[in-house]
């Protein structure tokens, strides 16, 4: 959906991290490190899945999924961050501003959503081991991926097109190194109300239904593995779930975080929480499961070889 420009101005005002240029040139450096190193992590991860055989399963299918997502996630807010620092621009056009948001939203939903659909691939390896194979088959999931796209851009469209029909001051000022889209309401001259009612719904409908499937998935999970008699079994089978699980407490925690971080304390504070959830996320994903899965670093060695 195209942005209309309802407001009558043409640009907001990222204010960054930081008002000090001292720390200009060093967070410049830092965000540079990670994003490399972000994309470089999960291009590996995507690399050794698609071209290992022995990882042409449904889980690394659905994990090499996630670090295509994890890089859109970060290069939706990074890249424009380092060019605003090294050019000392801090402007971003209205249209650009609710284009970045619609992609903060998208790649968003679209972590939880494969979070998701990774617990319940668990789910059916841990609590269906002998039907994994028919149930887990190709097509399903492929079509779990094509679901967890759809769901994550309709919660983009619909998300964005509330924000583009508020009204903005001039000399809109974003605390913030990206146009946040929980501070762009906040923002706004006219009425709010209606459409943080709709926020609040959207939130509980396409983040809400995620966490209750990962809840669910891990409370059968967690039940079928008491039921291991051998304390050997019991260690296997939660290994298999424990990198995921770290994901997703790292995901939905800095979250929560930033979340409160953003309503409780100054906008800036809030930024600076929000780093945590866009940037240092993306980059710990590709290292959680390379360090705790035996054939994911085979794989990458054997890539590494070539």
């Amino acid at each position: 959906m195209e942005p209309q420009n309802l407001t009558g101005i043409s640009e907001f005002y990222l204010l960054g991290l930081s008002d000090d240029p001292e720390l200009q040139s060093l967070l410049f450096e830092l965000f540079l490190s990670i994003y490399l190193i972000t994309v470089c992590g999960n291009l590996l991860i995507i690399l050794a899945v698609s071209s290992d055989p022995h990882l042409h399963t449904p889980m690394y299918f659905f994990l090499s999924n996630l670090s295509l997502s994890d890089i859109g996630f970060i290069s939706t807010t990074v890249p424009n961050m380092l060019v605003n620092i090294h050019t000392q621009r801090i402007p971003i056009a209205y249209e650009g501003c609710l284009t970045q948001a619609s992609f903060t939203y998208l790649f968003a939903c679209l972590d939880g959503t494969f979070l998701t659909v990774m617990a319940y691939d668990q789910l059916v390896a841990i609590c269906q081991p002998l039907h994994y194979t028919i149930i887990m088959n190709s097509r399903l999931c492929g079509l779990l991926v094509l679901v967890s796209f759809l769901v994550s851009l309709l919660d983009s469209q619909l998300n964005i097109s509330m924000v583009s029909q508020v009204t903005f001051c001039s000399d809109v000022e974003i605390p913030s190194f990206f146009c946040d889209p929980s501070q762009l309401l906040s923002l706004a001259c006219s009425d709010t109300s209606t459409y943080t009612i709709l926020m609040y719904f959207f939130v509980v409908i396409f983040g809400g239904v995620p966490v209750f499937g990962i809840l669910y998935s891990y409370m059968q999970i967690i039940s079928s593995i008491l039921k291991v008699s051998s304390t050997g079994g019991r260690y296997k089978a939660f290994s298999t779930c424990s990198s995921h699980l770290l994901v997703v407490c790292l995901f939905y925690g800095t979250g929560i975080g930033e979340y409160l971080s953003s309503s409780i304390s100054s906008a800036r504070k809030g930024a600076v929480a929000s780093v945590m959830y866009t940037v240092v996320t993306p980059m710990l994903n590709p290292f959680i499961y390379s360090l705790r899965n035996k054939d994911i670093k085979k794989a990458l060695r054997r890539l590494l070889r070539r």
